[in-house]
């Protein structure tokens, strides 16, 4: 199924192997590695500057969208994380299927936890994977097979999984580093001060206006996906598609605009004509 996937933004996978002394995927190249190594080099993380750190974020969207709700059978991912999105040089396919795990070929069961520490919605629980488990299942796959299929309501909760694990990634981009204490502050009572542009990465120049309206609409897309609860999170097609609408909110300046704003921002109206079923997709 994964190798039939075709989409601008998700990486070509060619096949893989199974062997009982080796497991591997074989992807499509790409030169520029994972998005964690660009992140984390000082040299190279300067060659992604705003506008293109914006493709990155939107691209990401588009092909979890298509993932979500344009495939055959739903396919939840459940490893989104900077590691996990390989860059070419034009930043044109990103890869969105986890990396393959080295698995202890010798046990037939192990338990794991879904995702990278650090991305995981919270409350998610350890799961148990077969060592011949791919890191990408449909989602009816992981499901518990001794009940009946779960309603569209159930189904999104599990797909809120990665909506939130997005937000963690979003900020990470926006920041140059994993968002891991910020997550920590905004959950506490700590002061509502902090202005957005102190969390941006240090290591570019400030955004001209017109980028820094896009980075202030993508902080505020984020923070609605973090949120504690499920149901209150956008659905990637809402987000793919309101960065489809190219829109330009007003907004005050980004040393105006503070984190506790934008985490109480009602860009997301929770309701059944915003939320997208899919209940159709579900097999």
């Amino acid at each position: 199924m994964l190798t039939e996937i075709r989409h601008k933004n998700i990486v070509k996978l060619y096949g893989y192997c199974l062997h009982k002394r080796c497991m591997f995927l074989v992807y499509e190249y790409m030169e520029m590695g994972s998005l964690f190594s660009v992140l984390s080099n000082d040299v190279e993380v300067v060659e992604l500057d705003w506008m293109k750190r914006m493709i990155v974020i939107k691209s990401i969207a588009h092909a979890l969208s298509y993932m979500h709700h344009e495939c055959v059978q739903v396919i939840v991912h459940r490893d989104i994380s900077s590691n996990n999105i390989l860059l070419n040089s034009k930043l044109e396919l990103l890869s969105l299927f986890g990396m393959a795990r080295i698995l202890d070929p010798n046990s037939s069961n192990q338990t794991l936890l879904v995702g990278t520490y650090g991305y995981i919605a919270p409350g998610k629980l350890l799961t148990s994977l077969s060592s011949k488990t791919p890191q990408n299942m449909m989602l009816n796959e992981i499901l518990d097979q001794r009940l009946p299929p779960p309603n569209h309501l159930v189904a999104q909760d599990v797909l809120k999984c990665d909506v939130y694990s997005f937000g963690v990634l979003v900020l990470e981009i926006l920041m140059g580093t994993h968002p891991g204490e910020l997550l920590t502050s905004l959950s506490s009572k700590t002061p509502q001060n902090m202005m957005l542009n102190e969390i941006l990465d240090q290591r570019l120049p400030p955004p001209n206006r017109l980028v820094a309206q896009d980075v202030f609409f993508v902080a505020t897309i984020a923070f609605a996906c973090l949120r504690a609860k499920p149901k209150f999170r956008p659905t990637m097609k809402w987000v793919s598609q309101e960065f489809l609408s190219h829109k330009k909110p007003k907004m005050n300046p980004l040393n105006a605009v503070s984190l506790w704003q934008l985490r109480n921002q009602e860009i997301y109206a929770v309701g059944e004509s915003a939320c997208c079923s899919i209940e159709n997709h579900i097999v």
